[in-house]
């Protein structure tokens, strides 16, 4: 068990509390996402993996942000997560998909330390959590989707990812209100990749803003 958050040095009052609609997203899950929110609150300011103005809104741009790719991974075998970070979307992903296995990847040792914690704590036995830059398992490791958040531009992020990807497997992106802009400067390398049947879905998520999920086939 971890400590209890520090209410010295977090302004509890200024935490998102979840909403309803929210635990009703979550169902089963919703306690483990809670302990891995808490998690955060307790220590994601200190470790430098989450800034305090994000606090107020962890739950609806965060934790429930990363639930949008969940529909869009496959029903059986292995997801990648690039870039890890302080674990959105896979942590979350990884939660709300049991019957998935699950790789996190992240270069930064400081990151892999905090994955693993949460990894640990949250009690996630279908987690593995890899020190590594993407193009590092090019040729070692394939999987049937890579996700990604906050990672790089799709042209960037496709050269990372599609050598990840079996085929008819597929890449699932988080992506911000400019991505049409990013598509169009990506689509000679999606093309020469073999990412094909790109599509850009506004998945609603309750309680919080719309978010932009960008897909695409492995050919």
């Amino acid at each position: 068990m971890t400590d209890s958050p520090n209410n010295d040095s977090v302004d509890m009052a200024a935490v998102e509390t979840p909403t309803a609609a929210m635990r009703d997203l979550l169902g089963p899950f919703f306690s483990q996402v809670e302990h891995y929110g808490d998690l955060l609150i307790d220590q994601g300011e200190l470790r430098g993996l989450i800034g305090p103005r994000e606090l107020p809104r962890l739950w609806g741009r965060h934790l429930l942000n990363s639930t949008a790719i969940v529909p869009f991974l496959p029903k059986r075998g292995r997801v990648a997560d690039v870039g890890s970070g302080a674990g959105f979307p896979g942590i979350v992903a990884a939660i709300m998909r049991p019957d998935l296995e699950f790789t996190l990847i992240e270069p930064m040792e400081r990151r892999v330390e905090w994955l693993d914690l949460v990894v640990s704590e949250v009690g996630l036995d279908n987690v593995e959590v890899r020190r590594a830059r993407a193009e590092e398992l090019h040729k070692k490791e394939s999987f049937e989707a890579v996700t990604a958040r906050a990672v790089a531009a799709m042209d960037k992020l496709a050269r990372f990812t599609a050598p990840l990807i079996k085929r008819d497997g597929s890449l699932v992106a988080l992506k911000g209100q400019n991505v049409d802009a990013e598509l169009e400067k990506a689509k000679y390398v999606l093309k020469k990749l073999h990412l094909v049947d790109v599509a850009v879905h506004e998945v609603e998520v309750p309680d919080a803003e719309s978010t932009l999920v960008v897909t695409a086939r492995k050919a």
